[in-house]
Order: structure tokens, then C-alpha cells, then sequence
């Protein structure tokens, strides 16, 4: 048995970290506040969701695959607009210093529930943890630790079993659509979908598969060649990642619905809130399980958003990047990591409402991620860049619809907030 778990331990790659990143404590509040405000209402988005993720995942980590360049910089490379390159990059940056800082203050929040400790305190620790592991430890250290990280977001599937559920309504309303124009139904609806597909999980996911390919060339000394048997596994680990995130998200989103909105507990902000709130309703294990979901994810997704950052911005302005590297290789890579995180952090003084925080991150990825995606069709479409590896029909007809179903939130997202 210790055999088995270890080899299924070692075969985990980027696909499975991208997945649990996702569901940060920005995720959680998000998809608490859709169980809490709209019961089972919106458990269906979880199956439309991972299809359209995966696809997307997929095709980033084949394009980092098979070309051995971030995401950045392959649109450096084919798409020659500078302006473009460097508005995504300063929106990248804006977008993901401010989902750190909002996570930095849910994980704050929430461990204050478990340790009577001064949250500012718990956040000036978590920044400087982060950072000094991030910084001084090698990308193999970090890969595996960011992998047991993951087994995190169990406690949200251990709570979902826990609570009293109502599995005739979760079955129906998972696969009966309900869908109103009610303005803050809209709005989550967007949110879900703006903090389900994120942009940062984009260069996240083509970089990650660079450093493991990198990472192996080195081991082995020599440049390996892509083949179908990578290609397979690299799609299996981003499925089982996709999967695993939406199976949370539906856990979350049902647990909130059974226990906050059936007692008419509709308006909440934070996830931590819904971890307090939860206790009398479901009991302590319920409760102290979703706070430590809470900061577990939160170790995992904040080296994520301020690492794709970093990818991001380093391959656009041709800096040396990489985790595998050293400080002194990869300066601008790791000082990229420091301010985006430390900045995260400085929100905390200036008392930003988390919920205002996520709802303006999911206005800048709600505008990011349509652009990203058609142009990640492009180049996992384009021969010169991916060869015979270039994308296949299913994946075209997936790829357009997730172009599709983005574009349309976006718009959707400007008209209920600004209209």
C-alpha cells in the first residue's frame, strides 16, 4: 500500500497543483457565498466548469510541452504587439497582487479561529514563510511540498460527507440548470466562472511544465524528445487537477447551501466567516475542517499567483526566469515574487474589503481571460509552434465554447455591475 501511494505521489505533476491552487480562499469565499445566497441553485456550474477547464489546462501544458517556453513567452514570440504584452502583464501583476492579498486575509482570519493569535501577525508571518521558501529552497523542495498541500482540500469533501445533505435536490439541481436574471445571481454566476478559470492558472500551468521537463533534461543530461506517451500523461495529470477542483467547489457550494442558506444564513464575505458560521449549524469537526482548508489552500495558491506572475512578466521583458533557478540567476524573476506577495500583504493595513478586493480581481480576469484564451487557441492551433501535436477537433469545439462562455461572463459581468 505505501508502495502504490508513493508511486501515485510521484506521478502528480503541475496538473494536480494548478487544480488545488484554484480553489484558494478566494475561491472558497466565492463559492460559499454562491451556497449561502443561492442554496443548490448553482451546483450545476461545477460540471460545466471542469470540461471547459480542463480543455484550456490541457492545451497550456501541451504548448509548454512541446515548445519549452512559458505561456509569455510564446506570445512574445508569434504575436509581436508590445502593447498588448504589456497590458496583460500589468493587468497579471494588479489582478494577482490583489487575490494575494485578499487570500492573505482569509488565511489570516481563518487561523485565527483555530489559534488565538493577532491576525496581522498570523499575515506578516505567512508573507515572509511564503517568500523565504519561495526565494532560498530548490524547485524540487517547493514542487513537493506545493503537492502535499493539496491533501488540503480533502477537508472540504470530508465536510460535504459530514453535513446532513439533501442528495435528491443535489442530484437535480446538478443536472437541471436553474438560471435567473436576478443581478446578484448574475454576478456569482460571473464570479464563479471569473475564479474557476483564472488567467494565472494559464501561465501557471505552461511554466510548471517547463520546469518538469527542464528539470528531467537535467537529471538525465540530455534534451528528451516530446512524444504521444508524455503528451497522455500530461493530459491525465491536468484531468485528474480539473476534476479534483471542481469536486471541491461542488463540496463547498453544497455544504454552505445545506447548512447557511436552509437556516437563512445569506449574507456572508469571507470564507472564515463561513467556517465560524458553520459550527452551530453543523458542528465543531464540519467547521474546524473548512478553516483548515482555508490555510492549507492559501500556502498552495499564493506561490502560485505570485510565481505566474512572475513567469508572466520575466518572459515578456526576456529576464531569466524559473523556480529551478538561484536568486542571483533569476534576480528580477524573484524580486517580481517579493513585491507582488509583500504588496499582497501591505493590503492588510489598509483595511480593503476582501469581497470589494475579489469582485475587482474578477472584473480584470473576467476581462484577461477571453483575450488569453483566443490566443492560446491560436498557437495550440498554429503547426509552426506545436507541429503534429496541434489541437484536435473535440478540443477546437471545447476551446471555442470556453471562448464563448468567458466572453459572454465577461459582458455579462460589465452589464450587472455597471449598468
Amino acid at each position: 500500500m505505501h508502495k502504490k501511494f508513493k508511486k501515485f505521489f510521484s506521478k502528480i505533476g503541475p496538473g494536480i497543483i494548478t487544480g488545488a491552487s484554484d480553489d484558494d480562499p478566494s475561491g472558497i469565499a466565492t463559492y460559499s457565498i454562491a451556497g449561502a445566497s443561492q442554496g443548490y441553485g448553482l451546483l450545476w456550474t461545477a460540471l460545466l466548469t471542469f470540461p471547459l477547464m480542463a480543455t484550456i489546462q490541457e492545451m497550456c501544458a501541451r504548448i509548454g510541452v512541446v515548445t519549452e517556453k512559458g505561456l509569455a513567452g510564446n506570445l512574445k514570440s508569434y504575436f509581436k504587439s508590445k502593447i498588448l504584452l504589456y497590458f496583460l502583464a500589468a493587468l497579471i501583476i494588479i489582478a494577482n497582487t490583489i487575490n494575494i492579498g485578499a487570500d492573505l486575509a482569509g488565511m489570516a482570519a481563518a487561523t485565527r479561529l483555530l489559534i488565538p493569535v493577532h491576525p496581522l501577525l498570523i499575515a506578516i508571518f505567512t508573507t515572509f514563510l511564503i517568500i523565504a521558501l519561495m526565494v532560498y529552497f530548490p524547485y524540487k523542495f517547493i514542487a513537493s511540498n506545493l503537492k502535499w498541500l493539496t491533501f488540503a482540500l480533502f477537508a472540504y469533501i470530508a465536510s460535504a460527507l459530514i453535513v446532513k445533505q439533501d442528495w435528491t435536490q443535489i442530484i437535480f439541481r446538478s443536472f437541471v440548470p436553474e438560471f435567473t436574471t436576478n443581478k446578484n445571481y448574475i454576478s456569482i454566476f460571473v464570479a464563479i466562472l471569473g475564479t474557476t478559470i483564472s488567467p494565472y492558472l494559464f501561465f501557471w500551468q505552461t511554466s510548471e511544465e517547463v520546469e518538469e521537463r527542464k528539470e528531467l533534461e537535467h537529471e538525465k543530461h540530455k534534451r528528451i524528445i516530446v512524444t504521444k506517451h508524455e503528451l497522455k500523461q500530461v493530459r491525465e495529470d491536468v484531468n485528474l487537477g480539473m476534476l479534483f477542483s471542481n469536486i471541491v467547489m461542488f463540496a463547498i457550494i453544497a455544504t454552505t447551501a445545506s447548512t447557511l442558506f436552509k437556516f437563512g444564513i445569506n449574507e456572508i464575505e469571507t470564507a472564515d466567516q463561513a467556517a465560524k458560521a458553520l459550527e452551530p449549524l453543523a458542528g465543531r469537526a464540519a467547521s474546524l475542517l473548512f478553516t483548515f482548508g482555508i490555510v492549507g489552500t492559501g500556502l498552495l495558491a499564493i506561490p502560485v499567483l505570485a510565481g505566474s506572475a512572475a513567469y508572466a512578466v520575466s518572459e515578456i521583458f526576456g529576464w531569466k526566469e524559473g523556480l529551478s533557478k538561484s536568486f542571483r540567476q533569476a534576480r528580477s524573476f524573484y524580486v517580481i515574487i517579493i513585491v507582488s506577495t509583500f504588496i499582497g500583504f501591505l493590503m492588510n493595513f489598509v483595511h480593503i474589503n476582501p469581497f470589494k478586493a475579489l469582485f475587482y480581481t474578477a472584473v480584470i480576469y473576467g476581462l484577461i481571460s477571453p483575450v488569453l484564451i483566443f490566443f492560446i487557441l491560436l498557437l495550440a492551433n498554429n503547426s509552426e509552434v506545436m507541429g503534429k501535436y496541434k489541437n484536435n477537433l473535440v478540443t477546437n469545439i471545447l476551446g471555442v465554447l470556453t471562448l464563448a462562455v468567458m466572453t459572454s461572463a465577461a459582458a455579462l459581468f460589465i452589464i450587472v455591475s455597471f449598468i
